[in-house]
């Protein structure tokens, strides 16, 4: 999961009219945005299904379960593929902030017929303390042992990694961990069909952080810029120190 880095600039003092002339013109390219997400959004539900035919089994805290029971008597279901391997101490920190925005979610995408759920390879025990620390009330099943990772394109092998192939996100990033994140959806027709309609990687995951989209309305933007990493400054939300704020200094008029 990577972000969108801005170079940070002495804000320019204005008058409240040269402020509003700038905000209509920015506004207008804001509607054009919108218009064409909507659009985006058309085209993504006219995609082709494809059936998945593997039988693929889950550990949960209710025990082993299909695929089919994962939709929880809804029709359409909503997959974060969450980083958390079975050789990983704890979930990942990007992962983690995502989460910290979509955790409670589920109870609104089941009024529009689509469960809302966690999946990582780790073996459930690791879920269960970590989903216990995080306090989250998410449903979070193991992959731990099954092809579904693999087949989604969110874990990879070892000597496949060493290889430097691009095998991520469609093809076109070379992931150099064996957990990616990502998020799948999936339907089920009347007579128990199940159908793969949509999965996104990487940045097309931004929309789910939620923090991004309210420090993406501020002067500093994500401020990530002079950081190793774009989310290098990510934590667990109970490891953070606290921080002090650094002032903007207007230009002088």
């Amino acid at each position: 999961m990577a972000s969108a880095t801005a170079k940070q600039t002495t804000p320019k003092i204005a008058s409240r009219a040269e402020w509003l002339a700038a905000r209509k013109e920015l506004l207008a390219q804001e509607k054009e945005l919108t218009h064409l997400r909507d659009s985006l959004a058309a085209r993504r539900r006219e995609l082709p299904w494809v059936k998945i035919e593997k039988d693929y089994t889950f550990d949960t805290p209710k025990g082993k379960q299909s695929l089919a029971h994962l939709f929880d008597g809804r029709s359409q279901l909503i997959i974060y593929h969450f980083m958390l391997g079975p050789e990983m101490e704890a979930g990942c920190p990007s992962c983690s902030l995502l989460t910290d925005s979509i955790n409670p979610l589920r109870v609104h995408t089941e009024q529009r017929d689509a469960n809302l759920i966690l999946i990582s390879r780790a073996p459930l025990a690791k879920i269960e303390a970590f989903k216990k620390r995080m306090g989250w009330t998410l449903p979070w099943a193991s992959s731990f042992g099954t092809d579904f990772n693999f087949d989604f394109g969110v874990s990879f092998d070892k000597e496949k990694i060493a290889l430097d192939e691009k095998n991520y996100n469609y093809g076109t990033t070379a992931f150099p961990d064996g957990e990616a994140p990502g998020l799948s959806v999936l339907v089920k027709s009347a007579d128990g069909a199940i159908f793969h309609t949509y999965s996104t990687y990487g940045r097309g995951l931004d929309p789910l952080v939620g923090v991004y989209q309210l420090l993406d309305l501020t002067p500093k933007g994500r401020d990530e810029a002079g950081l190793p990493w774009p989310m290098a400054w990510v934590r667990h939300h109970d490891r953070y120190q606290p921080s002090a704020g650094v002032q903007i200094q207007p230009a002088k008029s």
